[in-house]
C-alpha cells in the first residue's frame, strides 16, 4: 500500500491540498491502480507484433512547380486582377 509519506509527495508535486480522509481515500486509490499495473507487467506479450514494425514513411517526389501551374491556378479563381487572385480584406 502507498504510504501517507508518498501520497503527500504527490499530492505536494501536482499542487493539491488533501485533508487527512482524502490523504487515506487516495492511499487506497492509488494503490488500486498500482496494483492494476502489476497486473498488466505479468501480460505475456512475447508474439504480439509491434506497432512501429508495419509504420513507414510515406514520401513524395519533390516536383517545381512552374510558372504555368501558377497561372492555370490564377484562372480558375473567381475573381482576379492581372496575374492576382483577388480575395476579400482581411481586417
Amino acid at each position: 500500500m502507498v504510504s501517507k509519506k508518498e501520497v503527500c509527495h504527490i499530492a505536494k508535486l501536482a499542487r493539491i491540498g488533501l485533508k487527512d480522509t482524502e490523504i487515506e481515500k487516495m492511499q487506497k486509490e492509488l494503490s488500486l491502480i498500482l496494483d492494476y499495473f502489476k497486473n498488466l507487467a505479468e501480460v505475456d506479450i512475447s508474439k504480439v507484433k509491434l506497432i512501429s514494425d508495419s509504420i513507414f514513411n510515406v514520401t513524395r517526389e519533390d516536383k517545381i512547380k512552374t510558372e504555368e501551374n501558377i497561372f492555370k491556378l490564377i484562372e480558375t479563381a473567381p475573381q482576379k486582377e492581372k496575374e492576382y487572385i483577388k480575395v476579400k480584406s482581411v481586417f
